[in-house]
């Protein structure tokens, strides 16, 4: 359930008036902005964007009439609350737009814009410490040339805060995604830009529309329900939040879920219209699509289904029925190429499936060396052997399985290990339905920091996949992958910022464990058999650090400023300190 958001009595978000503002107090909220921001975090993110802007801007034409570095003056500043004009500079990697008034060096950041827009935004909070002011979108003014608003698709665009990029045409979404995955390999990775290949092209979504199998819409508790307990009088507010703001607005329909998910959101506000009055709070309420896959050849029309609730998608082999799970307890199904996949409802699989087979394919075909492997060592001579292939799948953050299972057909031996005892009884039972004995597709529940305790394989012919969660890997886990030393790493991520600046720490051989940890994991692995122990904690091994071999972006969330990144290292052995 959302936070119940404080309302003005026109509906709107209150803004502070503005005052005088001692020094002391905006410095202790700009102190308490940079303890909440996290590594990688969105507001760590703009506040890069904001930085790099300012420091362009001064050695620009703009920067020539003014010093940008310069702070403005705070009682020179728009009226909290003022209706302005500016002009969008360039897209955060948020999916803000930044943007500077006429005759003025302070940064505007706003939703709902692109750059080459001059807008009419109302100011909604000056941050002085930071240098810049929060703005609300209200109208266009003049269009930027790569606006074209016939392009949106839904009606609540530039209210919710679900998307941020319709009025932009699909390929310069794609160049605007790769652009953030270039910006974050060169603000979060901490490496000189010659140790960073060139980023590559953005793959695309083959739906820009109707692609989510997931949607979660909520609604808030009905005006102190905290403390009256008394059920709602009306139907509540059914959506999503408004940009900006901690409310919930009423949406019919989402243009970017699935037809299954959309006609399950049709269904559920339909539910809500009788049984509103059973709720006194507010709820989230799942929306995920499940595929039930029946063979023609299996005489699949006869199949029993309820047409009200189910949507029929007819290929050569099969007919498709799919249906919309509200219970976040029932297991939904969902197929990804030929590979079939349960999970609980509730839990976290990739929401878009029309990019699943070209993401999976893709990781297949980087999984291993594209050339054989040249000497480990880069001082080593011409003539040494080449490594042996590489055998062996480790893929942590292992889920329900999924690259276990699409990959281990390339493999003598694959283990997927989560921290999760739930999600590996489901990586089981995916390994199961897809034909893989154990001995081809393991599972095991394991603390990331006891990860590669729990294998025995050679790190020489191992490679690693890594698919964290958006704050990326920590410092330990990096620390014990760093002294296991894997041949190949393929890492995924759904916060490029993070994923580059944990690709930074494993490119440079650091990842800022203390040196008596890493003795004391030496010492345990010294004795052990031939997989985690085995040379990762040989103090008489080269040091290892990895080159990065490429870096791209795939775009599983069209409309939307998110975007994911594959990058591929190779191990690099140097002469230990």
């Amino acid at each position: 359930m959302t936070d119940q958001g404080q309302k003005s009595q026109n509906g709107k978000r209150p803004f502070r008036q503005q005052g005088h503002w001692s020094n002391k107090r905006a410095q202790k909220k700009a102190r308490k902005r940079e303890r909440d921001m996290k590594s990688g975090s969105a507001e760590e993110v703009l506040k890069l964007d904001i930085e790099e802007l300012r420091a362009s801007l001064n050695k620009s034409e703009h920067g020539a009439k003014a010093n940008v570095d310069e702070p403005t003056a705070h009682d020179k500043l728009p009226e909290q609350g003022s209706e302005i004009e500016v002009e969008v500079i360039e897209l955060s990697s948020t999916g803000d737009a930044l943007a500077l008034q006429k005759g003025s060096k302070q940064i505007y950041v706003l939703p709902f814009a692109v750059p080459g827009d001059v807008v009419k935004v109302k100011v909604y909070r000056h941050l002085k410490e930071e240098q810049y002011t929060l703005a609300d979108f209200i109208s266009v003014v003049k269009p930027s040339p790569s606006r074209d608003d016939s392009r949106i698709g839904c009606k609540y665009f530039a209210t919710c805060s679900g998307c941020q990029f319709q009025m932009l045409d699909y390929a310069e979404q794609l160049r605007v995604k790769k652009r953030v995955v270039e910006k974050a390999f060169r603000n979060f990775s901490q490496l000189p830009p010659e140790l960073i290949p060139a980023i590559q092209d953005t793959i695309g979504s083959p739906l820009q529309y109707g692609y989510r199998t997931k949607l979660t819409p909520h609604f808030d508790g009905p005006a102190g329900w905290k403390k009256t307990k008394e059920p709602f009088e009306k139907r509540p507010e059914i959506g999503f939040m408004p940009k900006g703001k901690r409310t919930t607005m009423d949406i019919e329909d989402c243009p970017i879920g699935t037809d299954t998910v959309r006609l399950g959101m049709k269904l559920e506000r339909e539910r809500m219209e009788v049984e509103y009055k059973n709720y006194t709070r507010g709820a989230t309420i799942l929306l995920r699509e499940s595929t039930q896959r029946i063979p023609k050849d299996a005489g699949g029309g006869s199949e029993p289904y309820d047409p009200l609730k189910t949507i029929k998608v007819h290929s050569d082999k099969y007919l498709d029925l799919k249906t919309c799970i509200t219970d976040n307890n029932a297991t939904s199904t969902e197929y990804v190429g030929n590979y079939v996949f349960h999970n609980p409802a509730g839990s976290f699989f990739q929401n878009n499936n029309s990019i699943l087979p070209v993401f999976t394919s893709y990781i297949r075909e980087h999984i291993l060396p594209s050339t054989p492997s040249s000497p480990l060592s880069p001082s080593a001579p011409s003539d040494t052997a080449p490594a042996s292939p590489i055998k062996y799948l480790i893929d942590a953050y292992s889920g329900s399985g999924l690259f276990t299972i699409t990959l281990s057909s390339l493999f003598e031996g694959s283990t997927g290990i989560d921290i999760a005892d739930a999600s590996i009884a489901f990586a089981r039972r995916n390994a199961a339905a897809n034909g893989l004995p154990e001995s081809q597709a393991r599972f095991i529940a394991a603390d990331a920091r006891e990860l590669f305790k729990s294998v025995s394989y050679d790190p020489d012919r191992t490679v690693v996949v890594l698919d964290p969660p958006r704050k990326g890997c920590d410092a330990d886990f990096l620390g014990q992958l760093l002294r296991f030393g894997p041949r190949r790493v393929l890492y995924v991520s759904c916060n490029v910022h993070t994923q580059a600046r944990d690709v930074g720490m494993l490119v440079r051989g650091e990842a800022g464990a203390d040196e008596e940890g890493q003795k004391e994991s030496a010492e345990d692995d010294s004795g052990g058999d031939a997989g985690a122990g085995a040379g990762a904690g040989d103090s008489m091994r080269a040091r290892t650090r990895y080159a990065i071999e490429s870096v791209r972006g795939f775009d599983f969330f069209p409309q939307t400023s998110h975007v994911e990144g594959v990058a591929a290292l190779n191990r690099v052995d140097v002469p230990a300190a």
